[in-house]
């Protein structure tokens, strides 16, 4: 199993959108790097949900419940893929990025290395301390 961190702008689809929806096809990410971890996600694998720019806070649990296909708000034949990812839930506090910064454990954490893309790795032992934070 591998991990993940996805973000979104509440504002344009938030982690409450998220759940009403039951889930959703991840779709828009124009970022060749970010692309290319939608194509190694894989049903199963745990993916971190945060709230960028306005809360910056990672808010909830989901999983991979489909791997990557072709990115249906893309153009025919391009490159862009999506991944459809299911809530598992909601972290009993959120962890926000002050927090991520603050800890020396998560000092290579990809999200506070490469903070502009939008689909990350997170390494098994970063993502048991962020969920350890989350936890009520």
């Amino acid at each position: 199993m591998n991990y993940w961190l996805v973000k979104s702008e509440p504002e344009a689809y938030s982690w409450a959108d998220f759940l009403r929806d039951d889930g959703t096809a991840w779709t828009g990410v124009r970022n060749y790097q970010a692309r290319n971890n939608l194509n190694l996600m894989q049903p199963g694998d745990q993916v971190l949900f945060y709230h960028s720019v306005s809360e910056k806070a990672v808010v909830g649990l989901a999983e991979v419940a489909a791997p990557a296909a072709p990115d249906a708000t893309a153009e025919a034949g391009s490159p862009w893929v999506a991944v459809a990812l299911r809530p598992v839930g909601p972290l009993a506090r959120p962890v926000a990025l002050a927090a991520l910064k603050a800890d020396a454990r998560l000092a290579e954490l990809a999200l506070l290395r490469q903070s502009r893309l939008s689909v990350l790795p997170v390494r098994p032992d970063e993502f048991d301390l962020i969920m350890a934070l989350g936890a009520a």
